[in-house]
């Protein structure tokens, strides 16, 4: 049974037998190690333990069967090819035993060298380099100190305070300047460290020290920074690490040695040239560590050009085989290159798109591999400016970092005095507790927003996105004093008038003001820059790339815009039309006492007179976005949130009352305006008298609107424009109110167009998961649907989002609970779900049905490319968004493409 068990579950791959299309079983390490020994390169010979072992391994506690015998005749076959056994006395085959996972994690896990080494076989290493004793102890000592800390978890820092202590005692602050004497006596008190730690002597038996090398590095894949380091690469937890067993190669043995790493291309910038760095006499670890400072790689030309020259010949060989930036790792061997690892580099968003282009030149590769080797995440970095932190800036609290950039400017704590100071051509930072839609008109006038409170989906976090502000939330060290105007922090009070700077990507906050560095990006997509003008190459490879991603998908891209100005800035960045125009937002500021006076009206008469009043100035807010998306669909929602969130907070307005009423002043207005909040008061004013239900019960409020829209259609086309409104309708969840709603707007309309060619769409925004698992039926009375996704996964997982993510939602992540937050992409199997039975079942009862999205998801890129595989017709996002999903549309486009074609 056990012989029956090895052959058919084969867990044990010479590098011979494996290539680097099997990453997946052999991890990326694995993998590359068997694709460069088919390449015929000089690679020390070795064997890969699957990922699948790993799985087995963690989910029992135990080998699984038959491993133990594939390795052993594995290692034999090692032992064959080298001449030498593990841990033989006189002539000792030493091994590494490395991690390798399917993605690179680097550092994440576990790692030990020169498994084999013992008492006895430490001479015979002597013997075996030539009577170098320094050598063989230095390697002994390195042991002990790895497999103690990595195996048996004793703590590293005593390994380096005896280390320390042998360097003061021999006088000098450089581990090259110990002696063999003084590294065998360096052996003996590592050896009592790890008995005093493990209660045992350091093993002596090699395969003993093999079999818990490999443990511990299945073990490490839950090692906690692993698991971090997972959650926050959005690697899946369930893929194991595969264990690499290397015969060893010593970069240790003389000025002759040494070990480095190197890279075929710039990992910074992408320019093309020799970079990377040499360490002589030094093994792998060395490096990493900073033990020492190593030199660039150019040097090693000057200290052993045969190497040098053998190196430069197989990085172009590797990067033409790879057809990207290829990371590399080597030792030299008494002047014998040995190569290590390769993998596909890891470089900045910059490098990433200059690389790309580099290689289409090349011929490498096409533009939809350029597409595919690009993402969005990447183009949102260099669209914000950021900070140039070349001098000391220490940050002195650190938020969530909710909308990127960087910005700097005066502290101001009231959205009155934001406007005023940027009137006055002030640059200002917005400080509040949290933020509310009273504060629109600052955030609108500070270059960024601080909070004490929330998360990356408050209230001040979504709308500084959807304008392109520098935000940073939930800073809770600081404490904001509004009625003082001032914050304290660690001890330090920032009074209004004092210049702070903020990084919205790091979330850090920064005394004083920080030099901000532009971004060219930005200006190529504002069109002030011209790309076959610019001196950039990075502007040169953005502007191919997205022209090809442009042409290649299938997906439109429009944008989330209430203003003219922000219809303008999302048709300069690409928008290809508005999909989300939020009315609410145009009853803030100065209309807010039209608002409550339709809210205070008692009469059909005064009601008639309050919407009289909102028409003409609604009409020329859709005047203004009509002229500036001449010819472009704009979505217009009619009014969405509840009336009272336009009236003062009830708490605060009954305590004025009060007071006023002590002091005997008349409150009449106050008072009715009071009684007026405390008549339309809910407990949950998100599941109450909203939306839809809203314009059913306030009669005339949603006839006024569309009016509005449609008079402001019929002026633009008069004028030579052409207007494509589509009437949005929110919070529907059953055909009747939609029903009921567009029989009302279609006799407006009707009257309003008259023969001037303007045509109206009615649809509905499908966030509430009812109207999702009834879409046939609503399809039939709308003419397009749009997801509102932001409420479609509160509702559908029960959250509300202005309280659950400071809350709790850390904890989600910290337990794998979440991934990420369903609101910053699109939780697929159940919201996503709601979105795919809703487009399949509107799309059978009415075919010709427009499908888009307008929440915050319609940006985010993960979320983009399960749109597209939905069969949406649009997202839509905030105007600087709109290249981000521009750029993924057209990545979601070609990688459907190669899927069907394999």
């Amino acid at each position: 049974m056990a012989a029956q068990e090895t052959v058919d579950h084969k867990y044990v791959y010479d590098f011979a037998e494996g290539n680097k299309d099997l990453k997946d079983l052999l991890g990326g390490k694995g993998a590359n190690l068997a694709e460069m020994t088919n390449l015929g390169l000089p690679v020390p010979p070795g064997f890969t333990i699957t990922t699948e072992a790993c799985k087995a391994y963690l989910a029992t506690g135990r080998e699984p069967d038959g491993l133990a015998g594939q390795i052993e005749a594995h290692l034999e076959s090692l032992e064959r090819g080298m001449g030498r056994r593990l841990g033989d006395p006189h002539d000792p085959l030493l091994v590494s035993v490395r991690s390798g996972a399917k993605f690179s994690m680097p550092g994440m896990m576990e790692t030990v060298l020169n498994v084999g080494l013992n008492d006895r076989s430490v001479v015979g290493l002597a013997a075996q380099a030539g009577g170098n004793e320094r050598f063989a102890w230095d390697s002994y000592r390195r042991l002990i100190q790895m497999f103690g800390k990595t195996v048996c978890e004793v703590p590293g820092e005593e390994f380096e305070h005896a280390l320390d202590e042998a360097k003061r005692a021999r006088g000098t602050t450089s581990d090259l300047d110990l002696d063999a004497d003084d590294l065998r006596g360096l052996v003996d008190a590592y050896k009592k460290i790890f008995l005093k730690h493990t209660g045992r002597d350091f093993p002596q038996e090699p395969r003993e020290q093999l079999d818990l090398a490999i443990r511990a590095v299945f073990e490490s894949w839950n090692a906690e920074r692993a698991v971090l380091y997972r959650r926050q690469e959005r690697i899946p937890a369930d893929l194991g690490t595969a264990v690499n067993v290397v015969a060893m190669v010593f970069g240790n043995l003389g000025p002759d040695s040494g070990t480095g790493v190197a890279f075929t291309r710039d990992p910074a910038s992408g320019a093309q040239g020799i970079y990377g760095d040499y360490l002589a006499n030094a093994q792998g670890e060395d490096v990493v560590a900073g033990i020492r400072n190593t030199v660039p790689l150019q040097d090693l030309e000057r200290l052993d050009k045969r190497s040098y020259d053998e190196l430069l010949g197989i990085m172009a060989r590797l990067e033409g085989h790879y057809r990207d930036l290829c990371d590399i790792e080597f030792t030299i061997e008494r002047g014998k290159l040995w190569m290590l690892q390769t993998r596909v580099g890891k470089r900045t968003a910059a490098a990433a798109f200059v690389i790309a282009g580099q290689l289409v030149d090349e011929g490498l590769i096409d533009l939809d591999e350029a597409l595919h080797r690009v993402n969005g995440a990447q183009l949102a970095q260099l669209m914000f400016p950021r900070f140039q932190l070349d001098h000391d800036f220490e940050p002195v609290a650190k938020g969530v970092g909710a909308s990127p950039g960087a910005a700097s400017g005066k502290v101001v704590f009231t959205s009155a005095r934001a406007v005023e100071l940027a009137a006055e051509g002030e640059a200002v930072i917005l400080v509040r507790r949290e933020t509310n839609p009273d504060d629109l008109n600052g955030m609108i006038a500070a270059k960024g927003i601080l909070t004490s409170r929330g998360g990356k989906t408050s209230h001040a976090a979504v709308v500084a996105r959807g304008m392109g502000k520098t935000c940073v939330s939930g800073a809770d060290e600081i404490d904001v004093n509004v009625p003082a105007k001032r914050f304290s922090i660690a001890g330090q009070t920032v009074n209004e008038g004092d210049v702070v700077s903020i990084d919205g990507t790091t979330g850090k906050v920064y005394l004083g003001e920080v030099p901000v560095m532009p971004s060219e990006v930005v200006r190529y997509f504002e069109g002030t820059l011209d790309p076959d003008e610019a001196d950039d190459a990075l502007v040169r490879a953005v502007h191919r790339i997205m022209t090809h991603a442009d042409a290649a998908r299938r997906l439109a891209v429009r944008a989330n815009a209430d203003t003219g100005e922000d219809a303008a800035r999302a048709r300069r960045f690409g928008a290809q039309g508005i999909g989300l125009c939020r009315t609410e937002h145009m009853f803030l500021g100065d209309r807010r006492e039209l608002v409550e006076r339709l809210i205070l009206t008692r009469t059909d008469t005064e009601r008639s007179d309050a919407l009289a009043a909102l028409l003409p100035l609604q009409r020329d807010d859709f005047v203004e976005i009509f002229r500036e998306m001449d010819g472009l669909p704009v979505t217009v929602r009619l009014i969405d949130p509840p009336l009272h969130e336009f009236l003062p907070p009830l708490e605060q307005l009954a305590v004025d009352v009060a007071v006023a009423q002590e002091r005997g002043e008349d409150v009449a207005k106050e008072e009715a305006l009071l009684a007026a909040v405390r008549r339309m008061h809910e407990e949950n004013p998100m599941l109450g008298l909203r939306g839809v239900r809203l314009g059913l019960v306030i009669p005339g409020l949603f006839a006024m609107q569309v009016r509005a829209i449609a008079e402001a259609a019929v002026r633009v086309t008069r004028e030579g424009g052409s207007a494509c409104p589509e009437i949005m309708v929110p919070l529907v969840g059953a055909v009747q109110e939609l029903e009921t709603v567009r029989a009302e707007a279609e006799k407006i309309i009707a009257e309003v167009v008259g023969d001037s060619g303007v045509e109206v769409l009615i649809g509905t925004m499908i966030e509430v998961p009812r109207a999702a698992l009834t879409a046939g039926q609503i399809a039939e009375a709308a003419q397009f649907f749009s997801f509102g996704t932001n409420d479609l996964t509160q509702m559908g997982w029960g959250f509300s989002r202005d309280d659950v993510e400071g809350a709790f939602f850390w904890r989600y992540l910290e337990l794998g609970i979440f991934g990420i937050s369903p609101f910053e992409s699109i939780d697929r199997d159940g919201v996503g779900r709601l979105v795919r039975i809703a487009a399949e079942e509107g799309r059978a009862a009415r075919p010709e049905l427009k499908l888009g999205v307008c929440g915050e998801h319609g940006g985010d890129p993960e979320s983009v490319h399960f749109f597209h595989s939905v069969g949406l017709d649009y997202v839509s996002c905030s105007p600087f968004r709109v290249p981000v999903a521009r750029l993924e549309a057209g990545r979601a486009a070609v990688e459907t493409v190669g899927s069907d074609s394999r």
